[in-house]
């Protein structure tokens, strides 16, 4: 696995490639869930290998809005499918990105260790501080999708989301799920 070249070129193909109207699916979310992705999967004590994979999924996650917004995971995996051999990476390698990748669909469905970590750091700013100045950035992607139009039908979506949303890892859960429900609070306060 040549992970280092292929995070370059990863991170360099969505820089010039995503479009550029994408307020929330931009290269500054996929490096703060490569952030995230790094950080618990350090605290879950996972293999330098496990690592260089869930980091190379983290990167890729969200490639497939390049070219779609709709079933863009599976986009992403096709992106992985044609890229990735090229770093050497082996069908069994892929095969576990392309879980991880599509683990992160909503609604998630992790179905081991990895999984569960990048769909914890794909959704860590639930629990973060700078939570809501992510979420106005999700609002604007989903206005110009015409998702939503207004700031109270977002914030029914993002009360509804928040619901069926849960935390996998331990440490997800201890360093995101109380500032989590905060957030919940404030945004069923503002709703009309």
């Amino acid at each position: 696995m040549q992970f280092q070249q292929a995070k370059e070129f990863i991170i360099d193909k969505q820089k010039k490639e995503l479009p550029k109207h994408l307020s929330y699916h931009s290269v500054e979310h996929v490096i703060d869930v490569y952030r995230a992705a790094k950080n618990i999967g350090t605290q879950e004590h996972i293999s330098e290998c496990d690592m260089q994979l869930l980091l190379t999924a983290a990167l890729l996650h969200d490639s497939g809005f390049i070219n779609s917004p709709v079933n863009h995971e599976e986009e992403s995996c096709r992106i992985a499918n044609q890229y990735l051999p090229l770093f050497d990476y082996s069908a069994d390698e892929i095969e576990q990105i392309n879980g991880m990748i599509m683990a992160t669909k909503i609604p998630q469905s992790p179905k081991n260790r990895l999984e569960e970590i990048i769909c914890d750091a794909d959704l860590d700013y639930l629990g973060r501080d700078d939570f809501f100045q992510i979420s106005d950035n999700l609002y604007l992607e989903f206005c110009k999708a015409g998702i939503t139009n207004n700031k109270n039908d977002w914030n029914k979506l993002q009360e509804a989301f928040f619901e069926g949303h849960h935390f996998f890892t331990s440490t997800a859960l201890k360093l995101r799920q109380a500032k989590k429900a905060e957030h919940l609070s404030q945004i069923k306060s503002k709703i009309t």
